[in-house]
């Protein structure tokens, strides 16, 4: 293991291209969410790991389709159509608004007309995309290294997620919160979902979610995190690994610091150990079916 395969990265040293990348990803997730069907807890609208950077998979269209991806490798956008037209857009430090604009120019050069909401999601911030000057920072280098943590977050969720035979599911990055998540369901309603729209959608089910993210104003540092809704009364007091995983009583949620994992010595054991016991905390506390449900 090197620190360039595990690379540190914290959320002070690239805060402004984070908020900037936050936003730009926002702008593609809600092309796919304007026009995709609509899932079951919202997973039709998310992004998906690839050796590159971060994609939207297939959008339908009328009768063509696109596909949009982030190229954290050579910094660029792509828009590639079933008809074989292809569009780059550099990413480089450039405005919000500036990249809003030449984004919509460029689908409507494929005759893909769409307007989105542009008032950014669960986000501080709610200036609209199109007007968005102040946030206008890209460091090439720390996104690569972002992308890099994501490739092997996803590696693990992916084992994770193999494991489990109950409804799961895909391992996908939410543009809203900014992160990479899995979640596993128990197959019974959520009596107490609450809420906005969104949030009913999502926590319809029991669930039992883990994921990553570089960190924001709650906890200003990457981490992997852990969480299960409803979330059972004495879960915070569970004892789980690594034992350098904490409980964050404000968040509700386990929280393993990303700086312990990369300096482990074997790290996606690492964090599949906190998923598995964190899960394995949580289901057991919610009496989940766990013979019915996981993988021998």
């Amino acid at each position: 293991m090197t620190s360039r395969e595990w690379p540190a990265l914290p959320l002070k040293e690239w805060q402004k291209t984070c908020d900037t990348l936050h936003m730009w990803t926002q702008i593609v997730g809600k092309t796919r969410l304007k026009l995709t069907p609509h899932l079951n807890h919202w997973w039709n609208v998310t992004l998906y790991v690839t050796p590159l950077g971060l994609t939207t998979a297939q959008v339908p269209f009328g009768e063509k389709s696109f596909e949009v991806e982030f190229d954290f490798a050579d910094h660029v956008l792509h828009i590639r159509t079933s008809e074989a037209k292809h569009l780059r857009i550099p990413l480089f430090d450039r405005s919000v608004a500036d990249f809003y604009h030449q984004y919509m120019a460029g689908l409507r050069s494929f005759g893909i007309e769409v307007e989105i909401d542009k008032i950014p999601d669960e986000f501080a911030d709610r200036t609209p995309f199109d007007e968005d000057e102040h946030h206008d920072s890209y460091d090439a280098a720390k996104v690569a290294d972002f992308h890099r943590i994501l490739v092997h977050a996803d590696a693990a969720f992916k084992q994770f997620q193999a494991r489990f035979v109950g409804k799961c599911s895909p391992v996908h990055f939410f543009w809203g919160s900014f992160d990479l998540a899995v979640t596993r369901f128990s197959g019974r309603l959520n009596p107490n979902a609450s809420g906005s729209r969104m949030m009913k959608e999502a926590y319809s089910h029991e669930v039992s979610s883990c994921g990553f993210w570089p960190g924001d104003a709650r906890f200003p540092e990457p981490a992997f995190y852990a969480y299960q809704v409803p979330t059972p009364s004495s879960f915070g007091e569970q004892k789980v690994s690594p034992k350098n995983a904490i409980w964050d009583k404000n968040l509700g949620e386990f929280l393993l610091r990303y700086d312990d994992v990369r300096k482990a010595e074997k790290p996606i054991e690492v964090i599949l150990d906190f998923c598995q016991s964190t899960y394995a905390a949580g289901a057991e506390l919610a009496k989940w079916d766990r013979p019915a449900l996981e993988r021998a």
